[in-house]
């Protein structure tokens, strides 16, 4: 029986085996499994883990295929693969061509000849039971999307088929398909920005990393070469096992081992994990070092609270790809000063916002009072923030098409926290206050 060691090496042998696949080979359970000696249920995992990595993907009618890892953040556009997904599909013809990507798609609701005009390479197609319009689409390099559970003729499929151009049939009407292929383009925009801790190890050239067999010297010499004052500790498997840093090794002489200093049990976090997420830990644990590892614990890389800050500045400086529902509903709200120059925010209680009585939701009124509150805190101090801890009290409702005022009054600032006092009011009556506390993340 294998020990957890060697199970360990064996999945890494695969993954490195996979991982050297020409690009476009086919990858099957059974083969990897009798090439490498390993069981079934081995190689199983080691692809699905090369499937979540992005090195490998499952084609309908073909398998498992060793395709390129497309780097994060690159491109918007959705391939003929994830329409199938969306819009709950099944290919007829053509299933070579999935991975290629669309530039727009075109609803057929018009006469042949009117319809070749908006048709061209790289786009879709959506259109009901019309064979002669599913050839012009093909033939014209488009691919052919079939709404309401309708098929096609089997010289259409063969002409997919040659040309490698998908031709899929949903069962959805033409306008609902349309919605969930715009909802997916919105959502990938939105993803599109925000950032993973993935997002900045991949422009790491290496880790800088200590053996559990090191010494003070070894630290030492690291720290001069990489001008870091911190570095993750890892084992003969390459496991976090744990940290050390300058304040760990000081007074301590040159020949005493890393293992007996270093702060064992790290937080660690893994590269699917968002910026904000990895900003939120550091700040609630008091840190500004986290070692990156994936599923295994083994290490990846690290981050430090500098390249998160950093990183996350850079990508509010970039025009907006999308919005989510918080972005939504603050877009109501203008930002306004009094006499004094103190910052308040005057909206309009949309439809929207309201719940089935016609009232403005709790959880929207805590979003906005929120959003108030941060706004108001970084206008003041210039630095970001999250929310350590907000008490509200709702006073009485509001109803849907009034206008309100949001009131921030800072209470206390430091250089790690701020608290506020947030008033909402209409008509100059009290609909609702909380009292919010936030923590710094500029500062450990």
């Amino acid at each position: 029986m294998e020990g957890p060691e060697e199970s360990v090496t064996k999945h890494e042998q695969l993954l490195q085996h996979i991982e050297g696949l020409k690009i476009g080979t086919k990858i099957s359970v059974r083969k990897l499994a009798k090439t490498l000696s390993v069981s079934e249920g081995t190689a199983y995992r080691a692809v699905k883990e090369a499937e979540n990595l992005g090195i490998v993907i499952t084609k309908e009618r073909i398998g498992t295929v060793r395709v390129e890892k497309k780097p994060r953040n690159i491109s918007d556009q959705l391939t003929f693969g994830d329409v199938v997904d969306i819009v709950e599909g099944h290919v007829l013809g053509g299933g070579e061509g999935l991975d290629k990507t669309l530039n727009k798609y075109v609803i057929g609701a018009m006469k042949i000849d009117a319809m070749a005009r908006y048709i061209d390479a790289g786009s879709l197609l959506i259109i009901g039971n019309r064979d002669n319009a599913h050839s012009l689409a093909l033939e014209q390099g488009a691919g052919v999307l079939i709404t309401g559970g309708f098929g096609t003729s089997r010289e259409v499929k063969a002409l997919a088929d040659k040309l490698s151009l998908p031709i899929i049939s949903s069962r959805h009407d033409t306008f609902t398909v349309a919605s969930m292929i715009n909802r997916a383009l919105f959502d990938r925009l939105i993803k599109k920005k925000i950032m993973l801790v993935e997002d900045i190890v991949s422009r790491k050239p290496r880790v800088n990393m200590l053996k559990a067999t090191s010494n003070i010297s070894d630290f030492d010499q690291l720290s001069v070469e990489t001008g870091h004052q911190h570095f993750p500790v890892v084992d003969e498997w390459n496991r976090v096992i744990g940290i050390v840093s300058r304040k760990n090794v000081e007074e301590l002489s040159g020949d005493q081992s890393i293992e007996k200093c270093m702060t064992r049990h790290p937080i660690t976090v893994g590269l699917q994990t968002s910026l904000a997420s990895a900003a939120q830990i550091m700040v609630w644990e008091g840190i500004d070092f986290l070692p990156v590892v994936d599923r295994n614990r083994k290490l990846v890389s690290s981050v430090t609270r500098r390249e998160v800050l950093q990183a996350m500045r850079d990508v509010r400086n970039q025009p907006q790809l999308g919005e989510t529902f918080e972005h939504l509903m603050w877009n109501g709200f203008a930002e306004e000063r009094d006499e004094e120059g103190k910052l308040f925010f005057r909206g309009m209680i949309t439809p929207q916002m309201s719940t089935d009585l016609g009232t403005i939701s709790h959880g929207v009124l805590t979003s906005l009072m929120t959003q108030a509150g941060l706004r108001a805190a970084k206008d003041t101090s210039g630095g970001d923030f999250v929310v350590d801890n907000i008490t509200t009290y709702f006073v009485r409702p509001v109803q849907i098409e009034n206008p309100v005022v949001i009131t921030p009054v800072l209470l206390e600032m430091s250089r790690r926290a701020c608290k506020l006092e947030i008033m909402l009011t209409y008509q100059d009556s009290l609909i609702s206050k909380a009292v919010m506390t936030l923590q710094s993340i500029d500062h450990a």
